[in-house]
């Protein structure tokens, strides 16, 4: 049986940041921000090159290790078989290992491009199956649901199968992120959760999380109260502290933040009025300079694209 068919043309990939979990939605909550990585993608005759540019230039792999290679390899494998070759141009502005979801982005940024190079690819990897197999590379879909879908998303696994759905955030939340210089893995903020919580903490957070949808999308005036948390929180506060401090301070002045993801970023919800009290935070917290980056950023309403080259 013949493989599948592959363009001759370069492809363009855009996908955004991720922030997961919003507080109380812990591994079900995610929102889309404006800050990107794009992946340019060539099927060629042989051999793989990566080329990458920005965060992780220096670090990461340029072989098939490189998550997006493996997370293209996993794709092209669901579509029928793989390219006799691979160029690969990375631009990277993501973060890595602050809570925004940078591997989430280079597994979606991997997968879409692998169907987009691929003739009838959209029909042969739908996006339920798209979200499916970004969920089995990540290990679980809030970040990818939302780097796949934009917006908002609450996502979940059912009958072992990812699923979600996208809500369009209401338009006057305004996202800031405080970015420290030092990383935090996931693997070690999620070795600090307990394997069991109190109940009446259960239940705050099963309060706030519903709250949440309904402050993040319509009334975001509800979203100081939507954003408490006691499931996770507190309990990798020792991993990041100066997160953890930040997100008490602004809390104290009545603004709503949450650690991004696994941390150590911290986000901010807000509004166009309350947007510079909250960059005013940036200011320094200790040591030698500024602990934290904060960057204003938009909502991303597309989640991952497939784009013109020469935009």
């Amino acid at each position: 049986m013949a493989g599948p068919a592959f363009r001759a043309a370069a492809v363009r990939v855009r996908v955004p940041a991720t922030s997961a979990n919003l507080g109380p939605g812990f591994d079900a909550f995610g929102l889309a921000l404006g800050l990107y990585d794009d992946v340019v993608v060539r099927v060629a005759d042989s051999g793989l090159s990566v080329d990458i540019a920005g965060e992780g230039a220096d670090t990461l792999p340029r072989d098939e290790s490189h998550l997006l290679v493996r997370s293209m390899r996993a794709a092209f494998d669901r579509l029928g078989g793989q390219p006799r070759g691979l160029e690969v141009v990375c631009a990277n502005r993501i973060p890595h290992g602050r809570g925004l979801g940078s591997s989430s982005a280079a597994i979606c940024a991997g997968i879409v491009a692998a169907r987009a190079v691929t003739i009838g690819g959209p029909s042969a990897l739908d996006d339920d199956a798209l979200l499916a197999l970004a969920s089995e590379l990540e290990g679980h879909p809030d970040n990818v649901a939302a780097c796949l879908r934009g917006n908002f998303t609450v996502a979940w696994t059912e009958e072992d199968t990812a699923r979600a759905i996208a809500l369009e955030p209401s338009g006057s939340v305004v996202p800031v992120v405080f970015v420290p210089a030092t990383e935090v893995l996931t693997e070690t903020a999620r070795g600090l959760l307990p394997r069991t919580v109190p109940l009446a903490d259960a239940a705050v957070n099963a309060g706030r999380a519903a709250l949440l949808v309904e402050a993040l999308t319509r009334r975001p005036e509800l979203l100081f109260a939507a954003t408490e948390d006691r499931l996770h929180q507190d309990y990798r506060a020792s991993a990041m502290p100066d997160s953890a401090a930040l997100v008490g301070a602004l809390r104290a002045e009545g603004i709503p933040a949450v650690i991004s993801g696994a941390g150590p970023t911290v986000l901010a919800l807000t509004d166009e009025a309350g947007a510079d009290k909250v960059l005013a935070f940036a200011g320094d917290h200790g040591g030698n300079g500024p602990l934290f980056a904060a960057h204003r950023l938009e909502l991303d309403r597309a989640g991952a694209s497939v784009l013109p080259l020469d935009v």
